[in-house]
């Protein structure tokens, strides 16, 4: 249920395993994916994470999408989503110093090519950034950058259905239980889809997909606003800069994107009309970006949009594998802005959970469900 990005790769690995034997249906409401988180977000990717799960799920999905033609190819459409890695710089104040400390040690223990560069580093290596207030920024060297985030979405789907994957445009509406198993799906055209395994990778509207079991899943609808801008002056070796504020900013085409988190503690509402809010832009997004960088005092808005977060609002973090109580019924939802970095980490995890009855490339254990209902969390702390 959901044909993102997530619920695409999903079918691809599925679909791709050696030893399934099944079909996959693929329940997707709206085939133009206009509001879909996988073609509304910024599409990044990175390995500085604060969890070594996180950082090896973005390991995966780097390589993934470096061969993505090998991977994605049907006959000979070898498809290519623009991959570049000018990397993430993560800029921290004096007090923010422990946690980027701490967060490089777990990154550097797993691999990660990332390096810690003090204000002097900083302004030789970027000119054209201010650094005052700054104690030291944390550079990914290599493995982080952006791509196209849609184009992802389309070979997944595309790849999936060449296998055999079927993608049907309905909305779901109903699950049917029986007993501690979901058998069927009702679809908003009166149909109904017998299966043996239900999964929701239905984004930010997952949570209403699973109190159709019963469950309470703790993933709610958060707005993000993008903004792009004109500069005049370039930035040579532009990363995407995340500013202590929470503020950040990164080179597309000729041009940049923007945007912010809420400040720690704000109110951030759920289910929020997709509608921008510029006042973000003007009031807290600006100046920011104008103090860090002087080109930017200069700047014009050339459009923006808006797109959901499928927000764990408990930790954060993924909750990927199955329900403890209801043992056929999968989630790969809850990724808190990381989906489509995510994605194929997460569609391999899956489609290993459900054909081998467990993990066999990479352990997501501790994405499981069951910390939900434990009262556990497993926060990730590097949320933009």
């Amino acid at each position: 249920m959901g044909g993102g990005v997530v619920g695409s790769s999903i079918a691809y690995f599925l679909a791709s395993h050696p030893r399934f034997s099944g079909r996959v249906t693929v329940v997707e409401r709206d085939p133009t994916y206009r509001r879909a988180s996988s073609a509304l977000s910024a599409s990044a990717i990175r390995q500085q994470f604060s969890t070594a799960v996180n950082i090896e799920i973005s390991r995966f999905g780097v390589d993934f999408l470096r061969n993505l033609g090998a991977h994605l190819a049907v006959d000979d459409d070898r498809p290519d989503v623009g991959l570049t890695e000018p990397g993430y710089l993560f800029l921290a104040t004096r007090a923010g110093l422990p946690v980027l400390e701490q967060n490089h040690r777990l990154q550097r223990a797993h691999g990660v090519d990332v390096a810690l560069l003090g204000p002097g580093d900083l302004s030789a290596r970027f000119p054209w950034l201010v650094t005052g207030g700054i104690a030291q920024g944390s550079l990914g060297l290599s493995g982080e950058g952006w791509f196209d985030g849609y184009s992802l979405l389309q070979a997944f789907r595309r790849k999936a259905r060449s296998l055999g994957v079927a993608y049907v445009a309905q909305e779901v509406t109903g699950l049917r239980r029986a007993g501690s198993r979901v058998d069927a799906v009702a679809l908003a055209d009166g149909s109904t889809l017998a299966c043996d395994v239900a999964v929701d990778a239905a984004g930010p509207w997952a949570a209403a997909v699973a109190a159709m079991a019963g469950v309470d899943l703790p993933v709610r609808a958060r707005r993000r606003c993008v903004f792009v801008i004109a500069c005049r002056e370039p930035l040579p070796r532009c990363p995407l800069v995340i500013d202590p504020s929470g503020v950040w900013f990164r080179p597309e085409g000729p041009y940049f994107l923007c945007g912010t988190s809420p400040a720690e503690g704000a109110e951030d509402p759920d289910d929020l009309p997709l509608e921008v809010d510029e006042r973000l832009f003007y009031d807290i997004i600006w100046p920011v970006i104008a103090a860090r960088v002087p080109a930017f005092k200069a700047v014009k808005l050339i459009r923006s949009w808006a797109g959901y977060y499928d927000m764990n609002v408990i930790d954060h973090n993924g909750l990927v594998g199955p329900h403890p109580a209801i043992a056929n019924l999968y989630f790969a939802n809850g990724f808190s802005g990381h989906g489509l970095q995510q994605a194929p980490a997460v569609g391999r995890g899956v489609a290993e959970l459900i054909v081998d009855g467990g993990y066999r490339s990479l352990d997501l254990t501790p994405l499981a469900f069951a910390r939900v209902i434990e009262g556990r969390r497993h926060i990730e702390l590097n949320v933009i």
